[in-house]
């Protein structure tokens, strides 16, 4: 059960302009839309990808590590993997799963099978985009099991963008959509609340000594 009297405590080390700061930021949250990363191999990529997730309040992203360990550069993330829930996985098929289990749509964003572009595509539930390397683009295994393929159009010489950039776009332009349509797509009540607990512990020095302290209280 959510502790309350904890987070009041807590709170109680942290000025109100930053409380009121989480706050404000947590009501523009969203988990109804996240993002999954497959095998990226330079390691700036994956970590600008967790920093869009931040800069339009996608809670949530998945990184997929099979062939190359971990890619994230906290150095260019600048601090956005504190805010941004990052779940990491062995495989895709294991991201695949689980998203499905939540009840995710699956779309695979690619320039090479017929798909919907970025200006067209309307969410209608819950939409996990998956994205690859720009040299391979996403596996036949995110292929193959995608409810749904988007691109974004382009008109020069180049058929793709590099991932952190198409990571970008889509976020900003799918987000904006999300929070102008009538779906319910913030967080919950105790969402919210285990986020307030979790950025406030991550804001305050010497935490577990402190929590310690109320408990011993």
């Amino acid at each position: 059960m959510f502790n309350r009297d904890l987070l009041t405590y807590l709170e109680g080390f942290i000025t109100p302009q930053r409380q009121q700061r989480f706050q404000d930021i947590l009501k523009q949250r969203t988990k109804y839309l996240t993002v999954a990363i497959e095998d990226v191999y330079q390691l700036h990529n994956t970590s600008a990808v967790i920093r869009s997730c931040d800069a339009f309040g996608i809670q949530e992203a998945h990184v997929i590590e099979d062939r190359f360990g971990k890619r994230l550069d906290k150095n260019i993330a600048m601090g956005a993997e504190r805010w941004v829930d990052v779940h990491r996985y062995k495989n895709t098929s294991d991201c695949i799963r689980e998203l499905k289990s939540q009840g995710y749509q699956i779309i695979a964003t690619t320039p090479h099978i017929k798909s919907s572009v970025l200006d067209d595509f309307k969410i209608h539930g819950p939409t996990a985009l998956f994205f690859g390397t720009e040299k391979e683009g996403l596996s036949s295994n995110v292929l193959e099991n995608a409810d749904g393929y988007l691109s974004i159009p382009m008109q020069g010489f180049s058929e793709s963008l590099n991932i952190s950039v198409a990571a970008a776009i889509s976020l900003r332009y799918l987000s904006n959509q999300l929070r102008n349509s009538s779906i319910d797509w913030q967080l919950t009540e105790t969402e919210i609340l285990e986020k307030r607990m979790d950025w406030t512990k991550k804001s305050i020095k010497d935490v577990e000594r402190i929590i310690g302290r109320y408990h011993a209280n």
